[in-house]
């Protein structure tokens, strides 16, 4: 492992540190201590399951993502949207390219879905510690609920600052957070350096030899160590692939210490539970109250980056049309990811407190915990398999698939949780993806109704009115999808209403499979005084078209939208109605001025 890197070098680390990593970094809280719940703690299953631990560490986190998913970008952009495009570009229309547009889906759906469980068993379990503070040991649950609850809502109510005013923190804090994490287990693990065998895989096997079945429905808990690995991948962009695989090296090695040590802790102390604080707690209790204060940090840190996760998932989600717009506030001149979307912020906060106090303890949470993360990967590794299979990278398609084969062993493992809770990460998941398959399709059935007439055919309209001198003083916008074919609205407006100003331009927003760029062109040829201007822009892309239409000096004097009024009385569409109500159409989600705005109402019957 490369140690002498640069100075600019280890700022990234650090930052992907804070970043990147709090999901990962903070899974010693909680994820021996469920193990434990569940087997006998003989050294030999302690053995076995903190080498299934390491090795899962090294097989799904190191193998599928820091190599063979990092190997997938679009410009430096990571996630199951990116992996559906990259595929896409192999795949001809038809039942194939649907399924797999389908998949990817469902893997931005459970991502989603994760985004309210983990918030609320990350600050649960740190919480939880306070029990063991002398003097402390009898409060109930509810008393750790509530301090739960009020983390959660400071948190939330925190998101609106913007993480970029302190982001420059978060690194600094998972590096103590993570150097604490090995020194402790390093401590441990002098007291019983036998631990250290674990390290051997065959202790995997003579775990499974010796507790049967049983011992493959402990995988539903072992899962439990690599959870956020997804976010090595989908949080890309942010910092760039290097700092990233660099920082998770360091990583690596601090969480495998400390599984080492709580191993070697529960080797030597029997009837251990919240094994990492109790570690830590029996080695210093001078320093417990510190650690217990930065591991509660630690948390917030990791759910910070999730709920940032989320909120450029919903953004790409937007740009890419599978979800409908909502209201986004940039939050950094410096980070185009720092985004702030305050209606998906509230209900992300309802939802976790939700869950905290529908669930109650950390490990019952961690009973229900796992079916998204292991159906994230799942799709991940299915969709890897296709794309380097396409592409002939032989033994990156093996290695994907002999991975894809461990995930859906995780995944089927998992099912079992069913019962105990688990059937909510699928109604969270649920969720979204009801959104984006309602909007989409609902959005397709439009179009098909509203029967948009080719440019030709309009020109010819137009020019017959424009020519009689039928026109308006000043300049015009109509927001369109394109000039290839023009959208009743327009027709309405121009044709049947003989609206034409004297300069007439029709503007399109495109976006590319490129995360970032801006072009901007205007074509003056398309007829008399009338022109297209049309903006390119990258699907993370940040821009103002107030400022962009400036610059060519346009200065319309009214801006024209369509909009539909559905009536129905199927059910799906009404649903797709009220979103449509609910969410701020175009010229709403690009803030133009709202004295010139002129919505034009197309009534679709469905």
């Amino acid at each position: 492992m490369k140690l002498g890197y640069t100075s600019d070098e280890w700022k990234n680390i650090v930052k992907a540190g804070g970043l990147v990593f709090g999901d990962i970094g903070t899974s010693p809280i909680y994820t021996l201590s469920v193990i434990i719940l569940f087997i006998r703690p003989t050294p030999e299953n302690i053995m076995g399951a903190i080498s299934l631990i390491v090795w899962t560490m090294i097989l799904l986190v190191f193998i599928e993502y820091a190599w063979l998913a990092m190997k997938l970008d679009i410009h430096g952009e990571g996630g199951t949207v990116i992996l559906q495009k990259i595929l896409g570009k192999f795949l001809k229309p038809g039942r194939k390219a649907t399924f797999f547009t389908f998949l990817a889906y469902a893997g931005v759906s459970l991502l989603l879905g994760d985004g309210v469980i983990t918030p609320a068993i990350s600050i649960l379990s740190a919480v939880e510690g306070i029990a063991l503070i002398p003097g402390l040991e009898g409060m109930g649950h509810y008393f750790f609920i509530t301090i739960a609850i009020v983390i959660t809502i400071g948190l939330f109510v925190f998101q609106s600052k913007g993480t970029d005013r302190v982001a420059g923190t978060f690194g600094p804090i998972m590096v103590v957070w993570f150097i604490v994490l090995a020194v402790s287990g390093i401590v441990s693990i002098l007291q019983a350096p036998e631990i250290l065998k674990a390290l051997n895989p065959v202790y995997c096997i003579y775990f499974f030899r010796n507790n049967g079945f049983a011992g493959f429905l402990i995988l539903s808990e072992v899962i439990l160590c690599a959870t956020g690995a997804e976010a090595l991948y989908a949080d890309m962009g942010h910092l760039g692939k290097v700092p990233i695989v660099r920082a998770w090296n360091i990583a690596f090695v601090c969480l495998v210490l400390n599984y080492l040590g709580q191993g070697a802790f529960v080797l030597t102390h029997e009837n251990t539970q919240r094994v990492l604080f109790s570690m830590v707690q029996s080695q210093s209790l001078l320093l417990y109250i510190p650690f217990l204060i930065l591991t509660i940090m630690a948390t917030v840190i990791a759910s910070q980056a999730l709920i940032s996760g989320v909120f450029s998932v919903i953004y790409q989600g937007i740009n890419t049309r599978i979800f409908p717009r909502v209201k986004v506030d940039f939050t950094s001149y410096k980070l185009k990811t720092q985004i702030y979307i305050s209606s998906i912020n509230w209900m992300l906060m309802v939802a976790v407190i939700f869950i905290t106090i529908l669930f109650q303890k950390s490990e019952n949470l961690a009973a229900a915990y796992g079916l998204a993360v292991t159906g994230t990967m799942s799709i991940t590794g299915i969709i890897m398999i296709m794309i380097y299979f396409y592409r002939k990278e032989r033994l990156a398609m093996i290695a994907a698939v002999l991975v894809s084969i461990l995930d859906i062993i995780f995944l089927v493992v998992n099912l079992n949780k069913l019962s105990h809770g688990g059937y909510w990460s699928l109604v969270l998941a649920s969720i979204p993806m009801a959104i984006i398959l309602i909007w989409i399709y609902g959005n397709r059935a439009i179009m098909k109704k509203l029967h948009p007439i080719d440019f030709e055919t309009f020109l010819i309209s137009y020019k017959q009115i424009y020519e009689h001198g039928y026109t308006i003083p000043g300049t015009c916008i109509f927001f369109v999808g394109g000039t290839k074919f023009i959208s009743p609205y327009v027709v309405h407006c121009m044709i049947r209403s003989n609206i034409i100003y004297e300069k007439n331009i029709f503007i399109s927003v495109f976006r590319t499979d490129a995360p970032f760029g801006l072009e901007t062109r205007i074509v003056s040829d398309l007829g008399p005084g009338l022109q297209a201007f049309e903006i390119t822009a990258g699907y993370m892309q940040k821009f103002d078209i107030n400022k962009l239409i400036s610059k060519y000096d346009i200065n319309p004097k009214v801006i024209f939208y369509g909009t539909e009024d559905i009536a129905t009385k199927k059910l799906i569409w009404k649903v797709f109605s009220i979103i449509k109500i609910l969410t701020p159409n175009f010229v709403q989600f690009y803030k133009l001025p709202t004295s010139k705005l002129q919505g034009v109402i197309t009534r679709v019957e469905m």
